[in-house]
């Protein structure tokens, strides 16, 4: 009983519950939802979506926003279908997307972290500019015809899982065990929690900004090369969205706007849930066009309960303190009036 109680206090919870609630809701209403072979498809589909979130986590906890994951996923995915379309290695492709992604960070990071631009205003910019540079570099034109031998990688897995979702469940737990368990770790939560408290006690809080954009635009460089596995084509406008769908999955899954709060276990679930919208549209019968518009709800929705939890608590902590201070002068003028 303590044990679930302790389990339900937990923010990522939510997103266990919600994602629970939202299979046998549809499941009801279609069975034929609750196949195994549909659950590995929104699984595996959640692959993108889930190293993105990763990415974002990062930026969040430490207080800040990154609306640009969208556009280095398409530029980095672009140029990776067109180098590998054009008979260049792979490793020389995954290098350029790496580069691509490092560029885009610590120009982020600089612009946020040095420079002090409002993250809104200076991630939107590079959004803008990125995506810019995907239609200079397509020409506006569709990077089609990547080799199908490097398509069938997000075939391949084990009991219905592709290697590359495994793949990211154990990335996200290794990084889940370094922000929790190591001190440079929980670096992050402590800035997005206390900036000026990270400050007096010697943290490096623009270093730890900056490390933060860079790392959120590496997972968008990488999760590109799953992206032109999976689609097997990349368009001017791909990656269109998915800083929307990235936010949303940290903040459903516990991680808190205001920063500090959260873990990367409830942003994989988030992603998962992300990833599933789609799915359960159609199996509901509704055109996939909604999903935006639900994923915008959901994230507003979620905002503003996460936003009343938070000041209610600040209310109830105040509250305490006030009823602490006050039981201490009572306690004094006792003491007092029987000393007297």
């Amino acid at each position: 009983m303590n044990f679930m109680k302790q389990l339900t206090k937990r923010r990522e919870f939510t997103s266990i519950f919600f994602l629970l609630a939202l299979y046998l809701i549809v499941a009801i209403i279609n069975p034929t939802f609750m196949k195994l072979d549909n659950i590995m498809l929104c699984l595996n589909g959640a692959s993108v979506f889930t190293i993105c979130a990763i990415g974002m986590a990062f930026v969040i906890y430490t207080g800040e926003i990154d609306a640009s994951i969208g556009a280095t996923l398409g530029l980095s995915a672009a140029v990776l279908a067109s180098m590998i379309r054009d008979g260049k290695s792979f490793g020389l492709a995954v290098l350029a997307v790496i580069c691509i992604g490092l560029c885009i960070g610590i120009i982020n990071g600089v612009g946020v972290a040095v420079l002090k631009v409002p993250s809104i205003i200076m991630t939107i910019g590079i959004n803008s500019i990125v995506r810019g540079l995907s239609y200079v570099y397509t020409g506006g034109a569709w990077v089609e015809n990547v080799p199908s031998d490097f398509k069938a990688v997000s075939q391949k897995g084990v009991a219905g899982l592709s290697w590359l979702y495994v793949g990211t469940i154990v990335a996200m737990i290794v990084i889940h065990l370094y922000l929790t368990k190591t001190k440079n770790g929980r670096y992050f939560h402590a800035v997005g929690d206390n900036e000026e408290g990270a400050i007096h006690i010697g943290i490096p809080v623009a270093a730890t900004k900056m490390i933060s954009y860079v790392i959120c635009a590496l997972c968008a460089s990488l999760a590109s090369i799953i992206f032109v596995s999976r689609i097997g084509f990349v368009t001017p406008t791909s990656g269109n969205g998915y800083e929307m769908k990235a936010i949303a999955a940290c903040v459903i899954g516990g991680i808190s706007l205001s920063g500090g709060i959260g873990n990367m276990i409830g942003a994989a679930f988030g992603a998962l849930i992300m990833a599933s919208i789609s799915r359960v549209l159609v199996f509901l019968g509704f055109s996939s066009n909604y999903d935006n518009t639900i994923t915008g709800i959901l994230l507003i929705t979620i905002v503003v309960i996460d936003a009343i939890m938070q000041r209610r608590n600040t209310e109830k902590a105040r509250r305490e303190r006030l009823a602490a201070k006050t039981a201490s002068v009572v306690e004094t003028k006792m003491e007092g009036g029987i000393m007297g």
